[in-house]
């Protein structure tokens, strides 16, 4: 998911960390929305409104009586173009007319205006953070509905030591995109694995395969996005974990089959993109071995077979998904693995494809699906394919 044909309302309130507004601002931009910045006149002493504009492409509002402007009544236009309305930094000046509904600047008149998702991001000194009188103000903008990204701890402007610093924009651009999402898979439980498998030759060394994680991840954070209790099993991967996504980590496929079934019961949805090593050694040595002069051979055993486990303990009602990486024959293949692993979605993709495969941020797919013919996908970005994704699913679902 993106932002394209959102617009984000941005407002920028008085403390420091209104030079992180900049970084915010490209951020949101990037994702494909559109940006409007209103700033208060303390927020113009920290950084310039020209630098947003330049970022934003858009004018930045700052005054409310600016006459300059094609005729509307600003604040009520804005709050209702907006699809999230975003303070950040937002300082407890701000907080507490929120709270009380004070509205005496362009920015708290337009928040009192607007029906849109708020959120903030909170910036201020640590005691003043801690104080009660901020943090009952909180509460009651938190029962209200208002969306918090909390401050994160560490060295302040000020010279003190803890809580209060604005959030990184990585994640207040994250809670915009959850709270412009649909919400459509909410009450539901989404099961997905990915990354690789690593299968033991001895302490030292492993057989594996070149997966990263990143389609598994793209789907369990859309998923998560739209409302899902997510569950993600994962092989060895160097990604971050989404947010709010519950991460069960793997290393072999065996564990991966223990720990997949485990979930399985409770699950709406399984979306199985982990590159699985089909076979593992048959024996793993307990120290390291060693080089010779000659060659080695090393006997392989297989692997349990995950999905097709799964599409045969399945419940009534479950919508499965499985991944086919394939470097020949696409269709026949895939749509083999769809029948025998009793699955209903299979996602097929072509290693020689330029846009798929490993490591990528781009994949190229055909979704098959029974009964219906095979649905070639352009070049996608997998955030976006993930979201295509839960789309087919939720179809599935509906039909049955």
């Amino acid at each position: 998911m993106d932002l394209k044909g959102k617009t984000i309302v941005l407002c920028v309130t008085g403390g420091i960390a209104a030079y992180k507004a900049a970084d915010l601002v490209s951020r949101l931009k990037k994702q494909q929305a559109e940006v409007i910045v209103l700033m208060t006149k303390s927020a113009c002493e920290f950084i310039t409104p020209l630098t947003l504009e330049v970022l934003s492409g858009n004018r930045v509002i700052a005054d409310m009586f600016d006459r300059d402007f094609p005729w509307e009544v600003a604040h009520v236009s804005l709050a209702k173009r907006a699809d999230v309305f975003v303070i950040a930094p937002c300082t407890a000046n701000v907080i507490g007319k929120a709270a009380h509904g004070i509205a005496d600047d362009m920015v708290t008149t337009t928040l009192l205006a607007t029906r849109a998702p708020v959120v903030m991001a909170p910036a201020m000194n640590t005691n003043m953070y801690d104080n009660p009188v901020v943090q009952e103000n909180l509460r009651i903008l938190a029962g209200r509905g208002v969306r918090f990204v909390e401050p994160e701890s560490g060295r302040l402007a000020c010279g003190d030591t803890g809580r209060g610093k604005m959030a990184d924009p990585a994640a207040i651009c994250e809670a915009v995109l959850r709270a412009a999402a649909r919400r459509d898979l909410e009450g539901l439980r989404v099961l997905v694995t990915a990354g690789p498998t690593r299968e033991a030759l001895d302490p030292v060394r492993f057989l594996s395969n070149h997966s990263t994680g990143k389609m598994g991840y793209a789907v369990a954070e859309a998923a998560a996005r739209r409302g899902a209790a997510v569950t993600l099993v994962s092989g060895p991967v160097s990604l971050a974990p989404p947010e709010g996504v519950e991460v069960v980590r793997v290393v072999s496929a065996r564990e991966m089959y223990d720990a997949v079934l485990a979930a399985l019961p409770e699950q709406d949805f399984l979306v199985k993109a982990a590159a699985v090593g089909d076979y593992r050694p048959a024996e793993t040595a307990d120290d390291k071995l060693k080089k010779t002069d000659g060659g080695m051979e090393v006997r392989l055993v297989r692997n349990p077979d995950i999905l097709k486990a799964a599409g045969e303990r399945r419940r009534p009602g479950q919508v499965i998904c499985g991944f086919s990486m394939e470097t020949r024959d696409l269709l026949e293949n895939s749509s083999a693995k769809l029948e025998s692993k009793h699955c209903d979605l299979m996602v097929a993709n072509n290693l020689k494809t330029e846009g798929a495969g490993f490591g990528t941020d781009t994949n190229v797919v055909t979704i098959l699906r029974r009964g219906a013919e095979p649905e070639a996908l352009p070049i996608l970005p997998k955030a976006e394919l993930a979201d295509c994704i839960l789309d087919r699913l939720l179809a599935v679902r509906a039909a049955q």
